[in-house]
């Protein structure tokens, strides 16, 4: 779901008169707030928690995005066997065998 910004756009003067209020909206929604300055978007504030689940976000998606080329590599026939891999990786960094 897209997040609509237009919504929660502010001043940087509103947020410093009235810090404790958005301060509790930004731990409630864990959405993030657009700060203006002479009505100019120029800061984000967000929510730890909500920052913190942003991040795990982008993670995921990195990650399914990495899956998703593994696999699309296997079906052109781009995969390397693992034990081959892994041998040339050692050679490559000069370690002993276990």
């Amino acid at each position: 779901m897209m997040l609509d910004l237009s919504r929660y756009i502010n001043s940087l003067s509103n947020f410093k008169r009235n810090t404790t209020d958005f301060v509790d909206r930004l731990k409630e929604t864990k959405s993030p707030l657009v700060l203006t300055i002479n009505g100019v978007s120029e800061l984000v504030v967000q929510s730890a928690e909500g920052y913190q689940q942003l991040l795990e976000r982008i993670e995921y998606l990195e990650t399914t995005a990495g899956i998703r080329q593994g696999l699309n590599e296997l079906e052109k026939g781009q995969a390397v066997a693992v034990i081959p891999a892994l041998e040339t990786l050692r050679t490559k960094l000069q370690q002993p065998q276990a």
